[in-house]
């Protein structure tokens, strides 16, 4: 399996850091724009070769830049319920607690294969100290989950969702203390949640094959839990349209493209909701490239949004469950969405091209065994006459049949034939 450290190299991935006009809920000066820069150039010697023969002088126009395209693979939600935690438990071995690499294996190639890899971790990860849950709207995943993640080929994790303060303000604020420690161990970037206005007001930049990639993250709602007046941490909500302007148009100065994760809409429907489209579209008209929508746990559909001057951006409106042990067939069918994001070497302008979706089963047989995701061209008959799924006994008995014929249902009627990838 290909290591982290490799595909970081061959990437050239550094993370660069730009200061955005957006506060908590305010608007804020213009601040100093702090950068790195990658070290390695392509840059080399100009070579003169002596000769006898006289060389009329011309002048010619220079040749326009190449065109930049970065690949790109995004995914849902990363459920990780009891019986998820359980399966990782039963594959450990030599004295691990947990080994999560089986359950995702399958999908590993596919992850590894892209440029960049984005990740919604909707159990929030605390770090030691926190009692692991995976049940009753209470999570808090084992701390290997990430480096397991990272080592499957993610690199951006958003955090911003519904779950954020499951296990209160303490756990999110030791949440944003593990990924910073995360994030200075391995070459990945995490966002969503952030320290106080001054760690909001930094946009998140990736620099990687010669284009600046800004992230942004939103959350419509926290289960009804709010940050206490006396902290200081902001987490970024879908109502707040004031900072998400500013922010995208921030974004827009210092980089390249922006792609904004947004949890949002109705769970356990495929339905999107009209406010949802209403804001996904002043997001593309704002100046954002690309829209990762989770939240729903089941796969919706996705399209481009046209803005006033003709140009495009492209938006899923939810990319469902990437891992769960859901009991519904509609939330074991989730999508990984690639696509490529590009830039006009003459103009500068970004264009999201090629999407292409290929579907993600959670698979489990009797008692929950043998949980792990399956690619679409990877599933077969077979293993989907195993699914334990119309057997579990769950108190919401309303979507018990499964096969491939309850899969190819729900990707006909949710991911657009343009868009399929099945092979």
């Amino acid at each position: 399996m290909m290591k982290r450290t490799d595909k970081a190299a061959a990437a050239l991935l550094t993370f660069g850091v730009m200061l955005c006009l957006a506060a908590c809920s305010g608007k804020t000066e213009n601040q100093p724009i702090e950068s790195i820069e990658p070290a390695v150039t392509d840059s080399t010697a100009p070579v003169t070769l002596d000769t006898e023969t006289t060389a009329l002088s011309t002048t010619t126009e220079p040749a326009a830049p190449p065109d930049i395209s970065v690949n790109m693979l995004a995914v849902g939600d990363n459920l990780v319920q009891t019986y998820v935690y359980k399966a990782a438990q039963a594959k450990a071995t030599n004295g691990e607690e947990y080994n999560f690499m089986p359950l995702y294996e399958n999908v590993a190639p596919i992850v590894q294969a892209a440029d960049v890899a984005v990740i919604n971790q909707e159990t929030i990860i605390c770090g030691d100290g926190f009692e692991i849950s995976g049940s009753n709207l209470n999570f808090c995943s084992p701390p290997v989950l990430a480096d397991t993640m990272i080592d499957v080929g993610f690199d951006i994790f958003t955090i911003a969702n519904n779950h954020m303060l499951d296990r209160g303000i303490e756990g999110l604020e030791a949440s944003i203390n593990f990924w910073d420690d995360m994030m200075r161990k391995r070459p990945v970037l995490a966002l969503g949640a952030y320290r106080g206005p001054n760690d909001q007001e930094t946009i998140r930049v990736q620099d990687i094959k010669g284009m600046r990639i800004a992230y942004l993250s939103y959350a419509e709602m926290l289960n009804g839990y709010y940050i206490p007046a006396y902290s200081e941490i902001c987490v970024g909500m879908t109502k707040e349209e004031d900072l998400i302007e500013r922010q995208i148009k921030r974004a827009k100065e210092v980089a390249d493209a922006v792609v904004v994760a947004t949890h949002w809409g109705d769970e356990d429907t495929h339905v999107v909701r009209a406010d949802v489209r209403e804001l996904a579209q002043k997001i593309i008209n704002w100046g954002a490239d690309v829209i990762i929508g989770t939240h729903s746990h089941t796969a919706e559909t996705m399209e481009y949004l046209t803005r006033e001057d003709g140009t495009q951006g492209f938006v899923f409106y939810s990319l469902g469950n990437f891992i769960s042990a859901q009991t519904d067939n509609f939330n074991v069918v989730g999508e990984m969405a690639n696509f490529n994001i590009v830039k006009n070497g003459e103009t500068g302008a970004v264009t999201v091209e090629d999407i292409g979706v290929m579907p993600v089963i959670t698979h489990y047989e009797d008692s929950f065994s043998n949980l792990r995701l399956y690619p679409y061209n990877l599933y077969t008959p077979e293993l989907a006459d195993s699914h334990a799924l119309p057997y579990t006994h769950a108190p919401r008995e309303t979507a018990k049949d499964f096969g491939m014929d309850v899969i190819n249902a729900i990707v006909d009627a949710n991911i657009p034939k343009e868009y399929q990838w099945l092979e």
